[in-house]
């Protein structure tokens, strides 16, 4: 598998997820088994179907967050000095034809999130690849789809 980047603060999430579901989503589950198990019939049993399908989700999840963090390469927030984007940094762009401003937050694939503010953006998407290793005040162009956008980078954090 290949290396999964996370800032610190993703990674915390992560643990605190996996620890959540070892200790506390595992118990539940099996609490609601041994619940349906007592109702005897198992084979017209819609609890304990229902706790065997939530049973496998929590294990698939447990499965797949500790493989994860087998993977993981921590994500060092930009140091002031550093003045070029990088993993990590918060950057502001202006999209030239429209003026319109955006920030974004580069991050690693798992943390990806459009919907946060500000935007968390993949390190494995066009946007990333455009602005890897520029300076503030230099324009990129990004290829989406069917269009090409053209952006100015006005701060770097």
């Amino acid at each position: 598998m290949a290396k999964i980047y996370l800032t610190q603060e993703w990674l915390h999430n992560l643990e605190k997820e996996l620890e959540h579901l070892k200790t506390v989503r595992r118990v539940e589950i099996a609490e609601k088994l041994k619940e349906a198990i007592s109702f005897w019939d198992l084979s017209e049993n819609s609890e304990y179907e229902d706790a065997r399908n939530e049973q496998a989700q929590v294990e698939h999840r447990i499965a797949d967050l500790e493989e994860q963090l087998k993977n993981v390469e921590i994500i060092e927030e930009a140091a002031e000095w550093w003045e070029r984007v990088n993993i990590g940094s918060i950057v502001e762009i202006q999209n030239i034809e429209k003026k319109e401003k955006e920030t974004l937050k580069i991050v690693g694939s798992t943390e990806a999130d459009i919907f946060s503010e500000p935007k968390r953006v993949s390190n494995e998407s066009p946007i990333w690849s455009a602005l890897l290793w520029k300076k503030e005040w230099t324009k990129i162009k990004v290829k989406a789809m069917w269009w090409d956008y053209e952006y100015k980078i006005l701060s770097i954090k």
